[in-house]
C-alpha cells in the first residue's frame, strides 16, 4: 500500500538476509521511521514494544526471529539456540496466536535439517514462506470481502464501514484483514467511507488506520470509541468489519478491547458484524473463548496519551496522579454476535468455521 505515493510493505528483507527492516508504528502518524532487526532479541523487543503489531505481522516478524537465531548459532548449537529464541519470542505477546503458529512452523522446518547449514537454509525458507502466505491470505480476504461491499453499494450507493483498532495493512504485511475489502472496493471504484474508532488507550485507529486510509486516498472519519452505537442507531453504518488476534474453534473472537461492545451494538441495531482473519489466527486447541489469554498491558497506556504539540510529539498525563488504572488489551466477542468470518477460504458463519478452514 502507499505512503507518500510510494508503495510499501510493513516488513522487508535486507540484502543477504542480514536482517529485516520494519516500519516503526510507535511514531506514526506524526513521523515515518523504520527500524532494522538483526537478532531474535531485536524482534522480541519490536513485538513487545509494538514497533510491529497486528497478529499476521507479529507472526511474520517472529518467523525471521527464529531464523536469526539459527543464523548466529554455532554449528553444533543451532537446534538448541532456535528453541531458546522460540521461548523468548513466544513470551513477547500472549494473545495473538499467529505468533505461536509462526514460531512453531519455522521450528518444525529447522528440526528437519541434518546439518547446521540445512537448518539455517530451512529456517530462512520458512520465514519467507510465512510472509508469502500472509500476503496471499490478505489479498484473498480482500477479494472475498469485496462482494459484501459491492452488494451494499448496489442497493444504496456509498457504503459506510465501521472498523475498530487497526486491522489494516500496517497490521499485516500488506492489504490488511478488515481493511482488505475496503481497499479492494476503493480500487474497484466503489464509493466507500470508513468510520474509524480511535481505539483507546493506544489509539491505533486514530494513529494507524486513519493514517493508512488517508495515504491511500480512502474517505474516512475518526470517531470516539463510544460513537459507534449512536452511528448504528442512526443508520449511518452499513456493516462493521474488525480483525482478530485469536479465534477459538467455536468462533469466539479475541480482538482489541472494545470490539465486544461494537458487536453488541451491531446485534441490537441489525448491522452485519464481520470478522476478517487469515486461517493462521484460528486456535484449534481452544474449544471456546474462555481459554484465550487476555494480555494486561502497562497502566501507563491509560494514564498517558501521545500526541503532537507545538514543539513536536509529546506525552501528557490524563488521570489524577494518585488514580490507579487497569489496561486489559483485548476482549472476547462470542460467536453468536458474529455475522460471518471473512477469510482466505471465503465468507461463512461461525458454525462453518471448522468445515471451511479444515475441510471437515
Amino acid at each position: 500500500m502507499n505512503i507518500g505515493g510510494k508503495p510499501y510493505r510493513t516488513l522487508w528483507e535486507l540484502p543477504g538476509a542480514d536482517g529485516i527492516e520494519v516500519i516503526d508504528q510507535r511514531v506514526l502518524p506524526h513521523r515515518f521511521a523504520t527500524a532494522v532487526l538483526r537478532t531474535a532479541e531485536d524482534v522480541a523487543v519490536a513485538i513487545r514494544e509494538m514497533y510491529v503489531r497486528g497478529a499476521p505481522l507479529i507472526g511474520a516478524a517472529a518467523g525471521y526471529g527464529v531464523y536469526f537465531a539459527a543464523r548466529s548459532a554455532a554449528a553444533d548449537g543451532v537446534a538448541t539456540e532456535v528453541d531458546r529464541a522460540a521461548g523468548l519470542l513466544a513470551a513477547a505477546r500472549p494473545t495473538a496466536v499467529n505468533l505461536q503458529w509462526a514460531i512453531r512452523f519455522v521450528l518444525d522446518q529447522v528440526h528437519r535439517g541434518r546439518t547446521a547449514d540445512d537448518r539455517r537454509r530451512l529456517a530462512l525458507a520458512a520465514a519467507r514462506q510465512i510472509v508469502a502466505d500472509e500476503l496471499d491470505r490478505s489479498r484473498r480476504i480482500g477479494e472475498h470481502g469485496l462482494q459484501l461491499i459491492r452488494d451494499v453499494a448496489a442497493r444504496k450507493g456509498e457504503v459506510n464501514v465501521l472498523t475498530h483498532c487497526n486491522a489494516g495493512w500496517l497490521a499485516c504485511v500488506d492489504y490488511g484483514t478488515a481493511t482488505a475489502p475496503v481497499y479492494a472496493a476503493h480500487e474497484a471504484g466503489i464509493p466507500v467511507h470508513v468510520w474509524v474508532d480511535e481505539t483507546r488507550p493506544r489509539n491505533q485507529g486514530a494513529a494507524l488506520t486513519a493514517f493508512e486510509l488517508g495515504e491511500h486516498g480512502v474517505r474516512h472519519t475518526v470517531v470516539a470509541d463510544n460513537a459507534g452505537g449512536h452511528l448504528m442507531q442512526r443508520g449511518m453504518v452499513d456493516l462493521a468489519i474488525v480483525g482478530a488476534d485469536r479465534v477459538a474453534a467455536n468462533g469466539d473472537t479475541a480482538n482489541k478491547i472494545g470490539t465486544y461492545l461494537k458487536a453488541l451494538a451491531a446485534h441490537d441495531t441489525g448491522v452485519p458484524f464481520y470478522v476478517a482473519l487469515p486461517s493462521s489466527t484460528v486456535d484449534w486447541s481452544l474449544a471456546d473463548g474462555a481459554g484465550i489469554p487476555i494480555e494486561e498491558r502497562s497502566a501507563d497506556e491509560v494514564r498517558y496519551i501521545d500526541g503532537l504539540g507545538p514543539r513536536g510529539p509529546e506525552r501528557v498525563r490524563l488521570l489524577p496522579e494518585s488514580s490507579p488504572a487497569a489496561n486489559p488489551a483485548f476482549d472476547v466477542t462470542p460467536a453468536r454476535l458474529v455475522t460471518a468470518f471473512v477469510t482466505e477460504h471465503g465468507v461463512f458463519p461461525p458454525t462453518e468455521l471448522r468445515r471451511r478452514v479444515q475441510g471437515r
